[in-house]
């Protein structure tokens, strides 16, 4: 009896954890902490032709502390979150910033810049906190048999699966902040495997949110999926070529990563991006704009505040063609003589570095149709494979599979190619941007039509 009282006692809330630990760093002798606490439970649930493969479910929690000591700091995490140990993580972590050198940049970000609303985002869904493995199976289940069931040549599945996600998430720090957040995602995906004379195809199909409303259904997921893969078979290679080139809206996005780690603080600072030192450039035509949104409504980037208490915001990345602002930190923003743009992300066991929230390129007036329509000859790119790409020179070569177009239409698949150019003079020679924009994940782009790159095949 006296040791369940004592277990009960042990247990604190997400608040009271975090200024428990805070206090401990101070009377350790710290100068200044923050600490994130976050608890999660995460449900994954995969089938293959029919049947369970695999069921992973997990429930934690943990805690990350940054100490700082003048200008040294240190970052330790725990998932040990009892009273008694706390006390002793702290002290801990204020031992280890002392022994770290000191950075005159290392510190909190300013008061002023700290939250002071946190909005209601519509972040959480309950339907999803209440998927259990049951319901997950039976979702990862109907997208299979829904993508076996398109056409006879849907032979095989390499398997659906179904993740479900809810986490709390609180944040405070000795400058005075102290506030948190629930989250929800859910996504559902399907691998159908095609066969025809010439041999096998895969491709795949998603849906992601933060409601499960919002989802897809499993059905159309599961169309989907067959109709991209039935559309692989027979794929040939072609003649090396310089051509326009089509990427669609799942390629397109891998580019606007590419773009989101160029801009982000640290890369800049370290010199390591090909757009260092390139703020207020154009590097894009008048039609391309790029923001990134952490406070859209039921974003998967979207949250209140950033890792370090600072607000969140819509920041214009491109604006008329022209790079208007980075994505920082107040660690990066201080290192280059400018503010924190409310993008700061931590595990709980690392320093916070700069990162894109709900990372977009927004959508233009021309149809995706209208766009291969508007070409002779060139190349709609709906895989890319590999990691290719140098981001402080900007040069970049990739796999690639896609679709060959000829006079405005669709002629043959086409695999085992290779796209390259160089990402400044990609962004430059944008010719089209489409109208078929969807959030499907945290980075998204529409249709984007680059007038000329080189693709190398046979030959």
């Amino acid at each position: 009896m006296e040791r369940a009282q004592q277990v009960e006692s042990d247990v604190m809330l997400l608040p009271e954890i975090a200024e428990f630990v805070l206090a401990a760093a101070k009377s350790a002798g710290a100068t200044a902490a923050d600490a994130v606490v976050v608890k999660g439970r995460r449900l994954e649930v995969g089938v293959r032709c029919g049947r369970l493969e695999k069921i992973s479910q997990a429930e934690e929690a943990s805690l990350g502390l940054r100490v700082f000591v003048g200008n040294q700091s240190a970052v330790a995490s725990t998932s040990d979150l009892r009273r008694e140990n706390l006390q002793e993580f702290a002290r801990a972590a204020y031992e280890l910033a002392r022994m770290v050198a000191a950075d005159s940049y290392a510190d909190l970000p300013p008061l002023e810049q700290l939250a002071q609303d946190i909005p209601d985002l519509e972040l959480y869904d309950p339907e999803v906190a209440n998927v259990d493995p049951q319901r997950a199976q039976e979702l990862a289940l109907r997208a299979e048999a829904s993508a076996m069931d398109t056409d006879s040549r849907i032979v095989n599945s390499e398997g659906a699966e179904c993740t479900a996600h809810t986490s709390d998430v609180w944040y405070a720090s000795t400058a005075g902040f102290s506030a948190g957040y629930q989250d929800s995602a859910i996504s559902l995906s399907v691998v159908p495997v095609g066969r025809d004379s010439a041999g096998m195809q895969r491709d795949y199909w998603y849906s992601s949110a933060r409601h499960l409303a919002l989802m897809e259904t499993p059905e159309r997921i599961g169309r989907t999926a067959a109709e991209r893969t039935l559309r692989r078979l027979n794929s040939r290679q072609v003649r090396t070529c310089e051509v326009p080139v089509v990427f669609d809206p799942e390629t397109a996005a891998s580019l606007l990563r590419h773009l989101a780690t160029a801009v982000a603080g640290q890369s800049i600072y370290r010199g390591a991006s090909f757009l260092a030192g390139r703020l207020g450039d154009v590097i894009a035509p008048q039609f391309v704009t790029v923001v990134d949104d952490g406070r859209l409504l039921r974003g998967l980037g979207s949250r209140p505040f950033d890792a370090e208490g600072v607000a969140t915001r819509r920041t214009m990345v491109v604006g008329s063609g022209a790079l208007r602002s980075y994505l920082l930190d107040s660690y990066s923003a201080r290192r280059l003589g400018m503010e924190s743009t409310g993008n700061a992300s931590r595990a709980v066991g690392s320093n916070p570095f700069a990162s894109p929230t709900n990372f977009v390129l927004q959508a233009g007036s021309t149809s995706p149709e209208e766009i291969v329509r508007s070409l002779k000859q060139g190349l709609y790119v709906t895989e890319l494979i590999g990691f290719g790409v140098n981001l402080t020179s900007g040069d970049y070569s990739r796999g690639a599979a896609g679709l060959w177009i000829e006079n405005g239409e669709f002629a043959f698949p086409v695999q085992e190619v290779t796209v390259a150019g160089n990402l400044l003079e990609m962004f430059a020679s944008i010719e089209a941007v489409g109208s078929d924009l969807v959030c499907r994940r945290s980075i998204a782009s529409p249709t984007v039509l680059i007038g000329r790159l080189t693709v190398a095949g046979r030959g």
